[in-house]
């Protein structure tokens, strides 16, 4: 009976401890990669403000062909949902709305994940001219876990996972980009 209570004292001291350190960790994280391509900045831009066009260069769009899609609005404009729904945990099923665009500059989109888990989350895409024929694409990922879960950003290097995502995503972008 003591053993019991003294793994059960342990149990509960690793929980308690998690918990206070989970308190004192950040609770955010943020992820950009960026990718010069050369066409100029109104091309580049054109192109990445319709969401239908990240089937083209997204990697988690390539990652399940039979995923169902639906959309919602005009793409290319504030208030467009793209949703999508997949049996491929890595994919799920959730959607983003374009919320605001600074025409050739900056589209603001919000990401709702439902499955496997419930998330809201911001992302953008930048675009800057760095000459005439050459552009600077940033795609970058904000998002939040909440007490108690932001414990588990000390195991996953969001930066390392999302990251290699976007960058993917952006290489693909520059080809399809530059084959124009």
């Amino acid at each position: 009976m003591k053993i019991i209570k003294k793994i059960l004292l342990a149990i509960v001291l690793l929980i308690a401890t998690a918990l206070i350190v989970a308190f004192f960790l950040p609770k955010n994280y943020a992820v950009e990669r960026e990718i010069t391509i050369n066409q100029p900045k109104d091309s580049v831009f054109n192109y990445v403000k319709y969401l239908k066009n990240q089937d083209n260069y997204s990697t988690w769009n390539q990652k399940d062909p039979a995923m169902k899609k639906t959309h919602s609005g005009t793409d290319g404009t504030v208030g467009f949902i793209a949703g999508w729904e997949s049996t491929n945990k890595e994919i799920g099923t959730g959607e983003q709305e374009i919320k605001k665009i600074t025409e050739g500059e900056r589209l603001d989109l919000e990401l709702r994940f439902k499955v496997p888990f419930e998330a809201t989350d911001n992302a953008y895409m930048t675009t800057e001219a760095v000459s005439e024929t050459q552009t600077k694409v940033k795609w970058g990922f904000k998002g939040a876990m909440p007490y108690p879960m932001n414990l588990m950003l000390v195991t996953m290097n969001m930066d390392e996972m999302l990251g290699k995502e976007l960058q993917t995503g952006l290489n693909n972008l520059k080809t399809i980009l530059e084959k124009e």
